[in-house]
């Protein structure tokens, strides 16, 4: 069979060190070319790599190239251009989180993949893990009963990143929620099914970001601080459940970093990350389900389901139509915490 030719578009920390390797562990597929903004940069990239080939030009790149996959792991701004200009060129495309910066694009991008048949996938790659299709195969046989509260935690003690473009509001769209934040709604939302979304109400704050310059990720400038530190919300749900996200930066909490979703149903309760549910009989807690250890191989799971779905096979993936629904609550957000006020959907 003839190996799948695919390109790396942005010379990142992600694409180093999880889409390079992990495409080089598929016997299908062949990293063929990188495409980066800064010539040097990206040459580097490409010798460290062992990539034949790298670019500064998209258009030369796909004409010479004529790939079929694109891993594009550029900052959140980029991400619409550099999917739509993938899917123009016959790509199947694996975009990082999050799918862009605004719903709109990100409704263009599903619309664009659905039109031409293309496989569009966004790397969520906490829902690949054992423990999350764990709790969803449970919730879905009813051993939690009516899930009415749902708790989503992606909070950093003192994790503001020292590298890249995080704090920077254009380039990113925004700070904690939108970087991290992101993976755990994405991950309670698929183990809830999707449910639609009635009204978010969002708090965000800047207290410490602009007040320091450096922390466990690094140094960064705080004049050029421009995302939130925190952002809590609450997510209305149709039929009456309650979503509530809790996500930072830099917090003064007492661990450095959780990063869990946690349920709360009327017969039992369960968390993600190690999967564990229990329930109350007597006022005493009761274990229906426990693993020891988080699933460690969620990154690999995540690239492994895109490429069987860019090879013909059937596997779960985050798709385009789902990278919407999450842009839209994230959107959602921000919205409210902007104006003070709930927005509805």
């Amino acid at each position: 069979m003839e190996k799948k030719k695919a390109v790396i578009i942005g010379g990142g920390n992600i694409a180093e060190a999880v889409h390079v390797p992990h495409y080089r562990e598929q016997k299908a597929i062949e990293v063929v070319a990188v495409l980066g903004r800064n010539a040097e940069r990206v040459q580097a990239f490409a010798e460290r790599n062992a990539i034949p080939r790298f670019y500064t030009d998209a258009d030369e790149m796909y004409a010479v190239e004529n790939p079929d996959i694109a891993s594009v792991c550029t900052p959140n701004s980029f991400h619409y251009a550099a999917v739509m200009k993938a899917l123009e060129n016959g790509c199947h495309v694996l975009c990082e989180k999050p799918p862009a910066i605004s719903a709109d694009e990100a409704w263009k991008m599903h619309q664009a993949a659905k039109a031409r048949s293309l496989v569009l996938a966004y790397n969520f790659h906490n829902r690949f893990a054992e423990d999350v299709k764990i709790i969803r195969e449970k919730a879905a046989a009813g051993l939690l009963g009516d899930i009415y509260v749902t708790k989503v935690q992606a909070l950093r003690r003192s994790g503001i990143p020292g590298w890249g473009y995080f704090t920077n509001k254009e380039l990113q769209g925004g700070g904690p929620l939108i970087d991290i934040g992101v993976h755990m709604l994405d991950a309670a939302m698929y183990v809830l099914g999707f449910p639609a979304v009635k009204r978010v109400t969002a708090k965000q704050f800047q207290k410490i970001g602009t007040q320091k310059s450096s922390g466990s990720f690094g140094e960064w400038d705080p004049q050029k601080y421009e995302v939130e530190d925190s952002l809590f919300g609450f997510i209305e749900l149709e039929g009456g459940g309650l979503l509530q996200i809790e996500t930072s930066f830099a917090l003064h909490i007492k661990e450095d970093s959780i990063m869990n979703a946690a349920f709360m149903g009327d017969q039992a309760g369960a968390t993600l990350f190690p999967a564990h549910i229990h329930t109350d009989r007597d006022g005493k807690l009761v274990t229906l389900y426990q693993k020891n250890q988080a699933d460690p191989e969620c990154q690999r799971k995540s690239m492994a389901a895109f490429i069987d779905n860019c090879l013909g096979k059937e596997a779960m993936i985050a798709d385009g139509e789902q990278g919407f629904l999450i842009q839209q609550i994230v959107e959602a957000l921000y919205r409210s915490a902007e104006k003070g006020e709930s927005v509805s959907l």
